[in-house]
């Protein structure tokens, strides 16, 4: 299986917001606007939502559950959470990589 969220292009981004809320436990679409708000400080729209929704679900990343009166909750599969483990894990190099060179090779020029 992959284990990476490269295909999903410009996805990418609002699948590890996902993801990560996801992590925290179930939720439907409107929980995870809110959630992603909180911890990310992004809002996600709804078009963008669901489109990232439906693509890691074609991915086999989360799986809808049985339906709460009009919503529909998602969780993280196995495969989603190692997916974005590793995501996880490859940001964090590029970051510590990014904020390094930041600290002693940036002159603003």
């Amino acid at each position: 299986m992959d284990t990476s969220l490269g295909d999903l292009g410009h996805y990418a981004g609002p699948a590890t917001l996902i993801l990560s809320s996801l992590a925290g436990g179930p939720k439907h679409g409107y929980a995870l606007t809110q959630d992603i708000e909180t911890f990310a400080g992004v809002r996600l729209q709804p078009g963008t939502l669901y489109g990232a929704i439906k693509r890691l679900e074609q991915q086999g990343l989360i799986e809808p559950l049985p339906e709460e009166g009009r919503r529909r909750p998602y969780r993280m599969t196995a495969h989603g959470a190692s997916v974005l483990e590793e995501h996880l894990k490859a940001q964090q190099q590029v970051s510590v990589v990014g904020l390094h060179r930041l600290s002693i090779d940036w002159t603003g020029a």
